[in-house]
């Protein structure tokens, strides 16, 4: 049988996966929910039925497999409700059988065969990795669906191994702090993915996160930082906290029982202002600065002399030995050499080692943590910048974030590297553009676009494209002061990303991956995991202006990914599958409510409804994530109301060059005043060289205004709305003025002239309102 026959028979079966080309298929097979998908995949008839009585037999008894079993029997629990048991009679018939065998069939790292006949299910590896990824297959075999208790297994065989050794995710806990359970939790995911790698980003301008018993100063002063606006509007005091060194063993220990090797990220030349902040001696100027409470590109800087190398060296020593990953991460980003090209004694350093410029100095300071490193049997890890010189250790490894370009220059360099591109795969960046979108930065990077990553650059040759250890998601933390935050953020694009990382590169198939993924948000959400509904949440179109003109609207109704099938209802009720089928636009009178919600083939909903009224007030009415930038800049964030606000609503969109927003193309006859429910934002942002980019409007009164502008920002004043006094007003407030609109379509641009060393500005909600002025 060839392949496209295969394929061609697995969709006629539904198939939830996409079979490998060695694959064979039942004629009434069912492909299970498998993510990420196996390499080998031999589905045959039958089943196999598991229930509280099957027995757990382990035929290996060193304590690893134990460890093992007892992660399989807890995860099954909590995700089927199905309470399995270690037999003590390792001869049980009818069994789950787990054996750790050198001669197992699998022979690459990491890999397992699992195989379920309808006498039982048997699972072998030659390595404790492999079976423990083997025991989350199965886990995900015995929770296949919405049900609890007994579940029927199909009857199969499994070959399978990872693509890449580096599968990673980066926390950032430098902007805001995770508790210990957070992070726990987090890792518990990861390995039911098959995620290896939790790169832990530990200190940065913001805060020290890591106890170092031989300078208590960097978790007293540096873990804590005095917010803006502190004690106002929920905004707390102080803000901070760190990781004891006890409670980072036990951390490293949770993970490495699942097979998730922790590399922990210490910034340096750059990010310092934290530490520079506990230990001024460190620093270059000798000042100490406050712990940053600017997000962005800080200018402080490490020493280059002898002193502090010293510090470096001995905090080094301390997280060695409370890590013992290979690899350790130095940071090397964003370093602006200002203070360095400042400094007498930073260029007297150079001129004694014969450097001729600063970035040359950084690449001698990154050289010579990598021999200390090297020294000490460790590996040095950074960002592309620590290329930017030649004493780079030739067996340290560079994390591409800038793009691909670093990695294809680490790789014909001879390192090894790790894509973590931005923005592909930094998850910071937000999931969707609907108005009810989380925190984050924009654009957006969908589902689609992780799944479609492409891990290997073609232009890299077989000898260069050996050098590509894997793929690393980044999850930064400026906008994400919570751990729901962070889940929605990463889920379910991880699920996306596990695949890219795992499943041999043939196997990727875009429309069998969601067929396959509900089973596994399902699991997810059974674990209290916050996962994002972005990709499948229903967007309610229609031609405003048209709907204005006649009061009659045509309705379009659609999701991100394009997958699941669309209801809705007309009278405020909430979609089921029963609820009508969305098959092409239909059309409504108005005044009408649409609400619509997507489902999976087993009936499950894919995303919470979505709401959109339609009649008069509504069309004229749009919230603040609906406006588009100005013309001129791209660059786009949704804003909490606090830097530390821990709800997930509001979210006000804003662009920190360029305060201004573009009301859209709209039918303004008969419109004679505007109406803004406004939000005050803090300006934290540390811009370095990009400062001047940013645009400042006069201002006619003390605090500034928001200047609504006809059709383009260059156009006829329609509105000024003062604004009030940031020491003394509300950060929330409402703007009115009438608005002498042309008749006509025409969009309105809403600047906000203020100076540029105040505060931000956000608009919450603008509406139109029609009728005498």
């Amino acid at each position: 049988m060839n392949r496209r026959t295969l394929l061609q028979r697995a969709c006629l079966l539904s198939a939830l996966a996409v079979l490998p080309l060695h694959a064979t298929l039942a004629d009434d097979a069912a492909t299970p929910s498998l993510i990420p998908l196996p390499a080998q995949l031999s589905l045959q008839r039958g089943s196999f039925a598991v229930d509280a009585g099957t027995p757990v037999v382990l035929a290996s008894h060193d304590a690893a497999t134990r460890q093992t079993a007892g992660y399989l029997i807890d995860l099954v629990a909590r995700t089927r409700g199905l309470q399995l048991r270690i037999a003590g009679d390792d001869k049980a018939a009818h069994a789950i059988v787990l054996l750790r065998d050198p001669q197992a069939p699998v022979v690459q790292a990491e890999g397992y065969a699992l195989d379920v006949t309808a006498q039982g299910i048997r699972l072998t590896a030659r390595d404790d990795a492999g079976l423990f990824h083997g025991a989350i297959t199965l886990a995900q075999l015995l929770a296949p669906d919405a049900k609890q208790g007994t579940v029927d297994v199909p009857t199969l065989s499994i070959r399978d191994w990872p693509r890449f050794a580096w599968r990673g995710l980066m926390l950032d806990s430098g902007r805001h702090f995770q508790s210990v359970a957070e992070v726990e939790k987090l890792i518990d995911q990861m390995a039911q993915l098959k995620l290896d790698v939790l790169h832990w980003h530990l200190t940065d301008d913001q805060g020290w996160r890591i106890e170092i018993k031989r300078y208590p100063e960097l978790t007293r002063i540096g873990a804590w930082r005095t917010p803006p606006d502190a004690g106002k509007d929920g905004e707390p005091q102080r803000y901070g906290g760190f990781y004891t060194q006890d409670q980072i063993r036990a951390v490293v220990a949770y993970a490495a029982a699942r097979h998730v090797t922790i590399v922990p990220e210490i910034d340096m030349p750059g990010h310092a202002q934290a530490a520079v902040a506990s230990y001024p001696k460190i620093g270059v100027t000798g000042q100490r600065p406050q712990v940053s409470v600017d997000w962005g590109v800080n200018p402080w800087l490490y020493n280059v002399d002898d002193d502090t190398f010293t510090f470096i060296d001995n905090v080094l020593d301390e997280v060695m030995a409370l890590f013992p990953s290979q690899y350790i991460h130095v940071g090397g980003d964003e370093a602006i050499k200002n203070q360095w090209k400042s400094s007498p004694a930073v260029q007297a350093k150079m001129r004694q080692l014969g450097i001729t410029d600063e970035d040359a100095l950084q690449g001698w300071f990154i050289g010579r943590i990598g021999q200390y490193l090297e020294k000490h049997h460790r590996k040095l890890i950074g960002w592309d910048e620590i290329l930017e010189g030649d004493n780079v250790p030739t067996d340290a490894a560079v994390m591409s974030w800038r793009g691909i370009d670093g990695a294809i220059k680490a790789s014909l360099l001879g390192h090894d590297v790790v894509m973590s591109p931005s923005p592909d795969l930094y998850f910071d960046h937000v999931q969707g553009d609907l108005p009810d979108e989380y925190a984050g930065r924009l654009g957006v990077e969908s589902l689609k676009d992780v799944y479609a990553f492409q891990a290997v650059p073609d232009v890299l040759g077989p000898a260069q494209a050996k050098h590509v250890l894997g793929v690393q998601a980044n999850v930064w933390t400026e906008h994400l002061p919570t751990m729901e935050l962070v889940e929605h953020t990463t889920f379910p694009r991880l699920d996306a990303l596990a695949e890219v990382a795992w499943s041999p590169v043939a196997t990727n198939d875009w429309h069998r991956f969601l067929e396959r993924l509900p089973a596994e948000l399902g699991r997810q959400r059974e674990q209290h995991v916050a996962v994002a509904d972005s990709a499948f949440a229903v967007d309610i179109a229609t031609d405003r202006n048209v709907a204005l003109a006649t009061g009659k609207a045509t309705v379009t109704l659609s999701d991100q990914a394009g997958f699941g099938a669309i209801h809705y209802t007309l009278d405020s009720s909430e979609p089921t599958p029963a609820s009508p089928l969305y098959r092409t636009p239909f059309n409504v009178t108005l005044p009408a409510i649409v609400r619509a919600s997507s489902f999976a083939t087993d009936g499950s909903a894919l995303a919470m409804a979505r709401t959109r009224t339609l009649d008069r007030a509504a069309l004229l009415s749009l919230s603040g994530t609906e406006l588009a930038n100005c013309a001129g800049s791209d660059f786009r964030l949704r804003l909490q109301p606090t830097p530390d606000a821990t709800s997930t609503q509001p979210v006000y969109a804003v662009n920190i060059f360029d305060n201004c927003q573009m009301f859209p193309a709209t039918l303004m006859d008969g419109v004679t005043a505007i109406h803004v429910d406004a939000v005050r934002l803090v300006r934290n942002y540390a811009l370095a060289g990009d400062a001047k980019l940013v645009v400042e409007r006069p201002h006619d009164t003390l605090f500034g205004e928001l200047v609504v502008h006809a059709d383009s920002c260059d156009g006829a004043v329609l509105a000024r709305m003062p604004l009030p006094d940031p020491a003394h007003g509300p950060s929330k407030f409402k703007l009115d003025a009438k608005l002498a609109a042309p008749s006509g379509v025409h969009s309105l641009c809403m600047a906000y002239a203020t100076p540029v060393n105040g505060p931000l500005y956000g608009v919450g909600h603008v509406s139109l309102e029609t009728g005498t002025p």
